[in-house]
């Protein structure tokens, strides 16, 4: 009786939610471009100031991650995210073919559902917080339970420093009693225009159906391939600082290592000197059947943990200076475990022959789990590059951190939390997702092309027999019809 009364609860707080946020939306609607600005810098300004204390609060309530990581992804989620959708044009006339006659106007979306998940809560709602401003969007999120009060803390603060610079009230809104019948109602709610869905298959899945537009993730599963080229103490260098960057809980954070024969020794030399241990065959089957749970499921306890903490679950004694967890692998699948994704502080380790075999592996490894997200490669050759760019995803890394480099801290790419993977991976974006995915686009179209004077394509007439022809034919008929009668046919 009690999870009932709560599941009531808790949707009748999503049905509020909602209609605050659509009328909020509405107003917000017709603001123009300095006031949205107005209203995102102060925005940013909140959650840099707050960055810190979300970071630890994020910590304390999962226990995933470091906070000084955290506290970084805040600010790439704010501050970056700023400098870099700043002269994004969401508002009003977006672009204008004067060639064409075409002016494009940008319309927003309305009210936004966004999913929060667990491994990165309080960046996660920034983002998403500022980029539906951004596009002149509300915004109305789910949070993930294990994550309640750091989501929570992070809208409410959001929401305040909207308001504050003068966006209507409710603007920014979050369930306080998460509940899967309130994420329903949210997601099939006529007051939602949008789904933006960050956090695990089934829950993305759930937003694809919910008979509306969404924006989902899929999971990484990233294999890195260090190629005979590499600069090894720089490929291995990113490779530990991008697994060890909040304790692997970003998607885009390597999975599994791959190395030719020729550079083997050297790149486990090198991974040795910079804090990896290399697992053996049996530490590697204890901490693998820590990881997971009913089949691939990542173990949530091991999510986002030390190799220290996930030894002593395993019943390995790992000392204080190693950084990662290394166990190679002879295959793909079933039977091997760590090919799967991992969401903390492991990486599987292969050996192959040549780039062919690499290419192979990497293909197999991302349709492990991984199709659409991104391959990271390490090289200096640039034809080797534009091998690898065929693998079967939308981000090819190259000598970064695929962590830093898929979220747009190392490249070039749009920072963003939420990472599109394409048709290939169930997602309606290949994009890092930010503001220009949030907008309808109106188009003024001028007529350019004279449809009046006559058709563009010609239209043969039928030829009619001349009079000759006609008189020719009469006679034949005549001729027919007095043979008919002679033979008493007709």
């Amino acid at each position: 009786m009690e999870n009932y009364d709560y599941d009531i609860q808790s949707v009748h707080e999503a049905r509020v939610l909602a209609r605050t946020g659509k009328a909020a939306a509405n107003i917000l609607a017709g603001y123009d471009a300095e006031q949205i600005d107005k209203i995102v810098q102060n925005m940013v300004r909140v959650a840099e100031a707050n960055a810190a204390e979300l970071a630890a609060l994020a910590v304390e309530e999962t226990g995933f991650g470091k906070i000084e990581d955290k506290i970084f992804k805040n600010r790439l989620a704010s501050t970056e995210l700023y400098e870099s959708i700043r002269d994004t044009k969401t508002i009003g006339v977006i672009r204008e073919d004067k060639t064409n006659q075409i002016i494009e106007i940008a319309e927003p979306v309305g009210l936004l559902m966004g999913i929060i998940p667990s491994t990165n809560p309080t960046s996660t709602t920034i983002f998403k917080s500022i980029i539906a401003i951004k596009s002149r969007n509300g915004i109305i999120f789910s949070p993930h339970p294990s994550a309640l009060k750091s989501i929570m803390r992070t809208a409410e603060l959001m929401n305040a420093a909207a308001v504050e610079a003068g966006a209507p009230e409710g603007i920014i809104g979050c369930v306080s009693k998460p509940s899967m019948p309130a994420t329903q109602e949210l997601m099939k709610g006529d007051e939602i225009a949008m789904i933006i869905a960050t956090g695990g298959s089934a829950m993305v899945k759930s937003a694809y159906s919910a008979g509306k537009p969404a924006l989902g993730v899929g999971p990484g599963n990233v294999p890195t391939y260090i190629e005979r080229t590499a600069d090894i103490p720089k490929a291995v260098a990113n490779i530990i600082s991008s697994k060890t960057f909040d304790n692997g809980t970003i998607c885009a954070s390597e999975q599994s290592v791959i190395v030719e024969e020729c550079i083997r020794s050297q790149v486990i030399e090198e991974f040795q000197r910079q804090g990896g241990y290399f697992m053996n065959q049996e530490e590697t089957a204890k901490v693998a059947a820590k990881l997971f749970v009913k089949g691939h499921a990542m173990n949530s306890r091991l999510v986002g943990r030390s190799p220290q903490v996930i030894g002593e679950a395993a019943g390995i004694r790992i000392s204080a200076e190693v950084k990662v967890l290394l166990g190679e692998q002879q295959g793909v699948g079933e039977g091997f475990p760590l090919s799967y994704e991992k969401l903390t502080t492991v990486l599987a380790f292969y050996t192959i022959k040549d780039w062919r075999e690499a290419c192979d592996l990497g293909n197999r490894l991302l349709r492990n789990g991984g199709v659409g997200h991104s391959f990271s490669i390490h090289t200096q050759n640039h034809d080797m590059v534009m091998e690898f760019a065929q693998q079967p995803v939308f981000r090819i890394l190259v000598n970064t951190g695929s962590t830093q480099g898929g979220v747009g801290a190392s490249t070039g790419l749009a920072p963003s939390f939420t990472l599109g993977c394409g048709t290939w991976g169930g997602s309606a974006t290949s994009d890092n997702v930010g503001p220009q995915h949030l907008i309808n686009i109106k188009r003024v179209a001028y007529g350019i092309k004279d449809c009046t004077a006559r058709s563009p394509y010609p239209v043969s007439s039928p030829q009619l027999p001349n009079q000759q022809e006609n008189a020719m034919l009469l006679n034949l008929v005549d001729e027919l019809v007095s043979i008919l009668q002679k033979s008493g046919d007709c």
